[in-house]
C-alpha cells in the first residue's frame, strides 16, 4: 500500500466511533536494575528506579484506537478499589468514554505487575479474579450498547478469559450491530468458551487458533504458508465461526489473513527490533478494525495492523502506535523494497 492510500484511510479515522467491550485491567511496570543475586535464594535483587501504569487488556485496545479515533468508549468490570480508580483516571486522561463501565464493590480490579530490569522482564505478578457480571449488569451493558449502535461504527470484543464476556452478551450485542451494518470484531480466548459466530473478524494467535479448531498444538513451520496446521485451522475457523475474516497473528512471523472464497494471504512481520510483546495483539485487533471502519480492504487493514504491531513491540511497556509512527513504518518499508 502506498503512502497516499494509507493517509487517505487514516484521514477518515477521527470521525469514527468505536466501542470496546471486555476484560479491563491495570498494567503496572516496575523498572529497576540488577547488580547482585539475593543471599536468601538464587534470584536477582531488583533495585527499583521507577514505576509506570497503563490501561491493560480491553482498555489497551481502546487506548490504541484513541490514537486515531476521537470517540472511543470502553465497557468492562472494575472494582471500587485503588486499581479500579487509577485505571478510570488513566482512561479519563486519554478522553476515553467510561460512562458505561460496570463498578462492583465485591470485585477486585485485575492488576498485572511486570518487573523489568536491563530491558528484560524478570517476573510478572497477577492479581486477578475470574468473575462474570451479574444478570442485571449484563442487561445494563446490552441496553447501553444497543442505545448507541446507530452512532457506533464498530464494536470490538476483547476476551482475556477473565469472565466478563459471555455468549449471551456477545450474541445480543453482535446480532443488533450486524443488523445495523456495523463491524463486529473479536479477539478470542479459546480457554473461555464464547460462541463467536457472526463476528465480522476474529483474531486469534496461532496457538489460540489451533486450540479453537481442536488441533494439537504442534510447533509451527518456519515458513507460515507451508504451515499445514495453520492453514487447516484458518479454514476450519472461517466455517465454524461463520465470519468474514480470520486474522491469525504469528508473533515474529507476521500474520495470516483468511477470507471466504479467497486464498489465504500472508503478511510477513515488519518488526526490526523486539523489546516487549506486551499488548501487541491488542494493537493488531484495534488497527485491523480501524482499517475496515475507514474503508480499507481486508488486506490493507491487515497490513496496517501488521505495521502497528511492529512498532509497539519495539517499545518497552504496554505501548501504542501513533499516526506518525505508522506512516513512518510504511515509509521505511517502501524505502527498503
Amino acid at each position: 500500500m502506498d503512502l497516499n492510500r494509507l493517509e487517505h484511510i487514516l484521514d477518515r479515522a477521527p470521525s469514527k466511533r468505536v466501542t470496546v467491550i471486555g476484560d479491563l485491567m491495570l498494567d503496572e511496570f516496575v523498572w529497576g536494575k540488577v547488580d547482585r543475586i539475593s543471599p536468601e535464594a538464587p534470584v536477582p535483587v531488583v533495585q527499583v528506579t521507577g514505576e509506570s501504569f497503563y490501561p491493560g487488556g480491553a482498555a489497551n485496545v481502546a487506548r490504541n484506537l484513541r490514537e486515531f479515533v476521537d470517540h472511543v468508549a470502553i465497557i468492562g468490570l472494575l472494582g471500587k478499589d485503588r486499581s479500579g480508580q487509577q485505571l478510570q483516571e488513566l482512561l479519563r486522561e486519554q478522553r476515553i468514554d467510561i460512562s458505561n463501565v460496570v463498578e462492583d464493590e465485591s470485585f477486585r480490579t485485575i492488576l498485572k505487575t511486570r518487573i523489568i530490569a536491563l530491558h528484560q522482564q524478570v517476573v510478572r505478578v497477577d492479581r486477578e479474579q475470574f468473575t462474570g457480571p451479574s444478570v442485571p449488569q449484563i442487561q445494563r451493558v446490552v441496553a447501553a450498547v444497543r442505545q448507541n449502535i446507530p452512532e457506533t461504527d464498530a464494536i470490538v470484543f476483547e476476551d482475556y478469559g477473565k469472565g466478563f464476556l459471555s455468549t449471551e452478551m456477545f450474541s445480543q450485542i453482535a446480532g443488533d450491530a450486524r443488523s445495523a451494518g456495523k463491524i463486529v470484531a473479536a479477539d478470542p480466548n479459546p480457554r473461555h468458551l464464547v460462541d463467536w459466530r457472526g463476528a465480522t473478524v476474529i483474531k486469534p494467535n496461532r496457538a489460540e487458533a489451533l486450540l479453537a479448531a481442536d488441533f494439537p498444538g504442534r510447533d509451527p513451520d518456519a515458513v507460515p504458508p507451508h504451515d499445514v496446521d495453520l492453514m487447516r485451522a484458518g479454514a476450519v475457523l472461517l466455517e465454524r465461526w461463520e465470519t468474514k475474516y480470520v486474522l491469525i497473528t504469528l508473533g515474529e512471523h507476521g500474520m495470516m489473513l483468511f477470507q471466504k472464497d479467497e486464498a489465504p494471504h500472508y503478511i510477513p512481520t515488519k518488526a526490526r527490533q523486539v523489546f516487549d510483546v506486551s499488548g501487541a495483539g491488542d494493537t493488531a485487533i484495534a488497527l485491523f478494525t480501524l482499517g475496515l471502519v475507514c474503508g480499507a480492504t481486508p488486506i490493507e487493514a491487515a497490513e496496517i495492523a501488521n505495521h502497528g504491531s511492529a512498532v509497539v513491540v519495539s517499545k518497552l511497556g504496554t505501548a501504542t502506535v501513533t499516526r506518525d509512527e505508522l506512516i513512518a513504518s510504511f515509509r521505511e518499508d517502501s524505502e527498503h523494497d
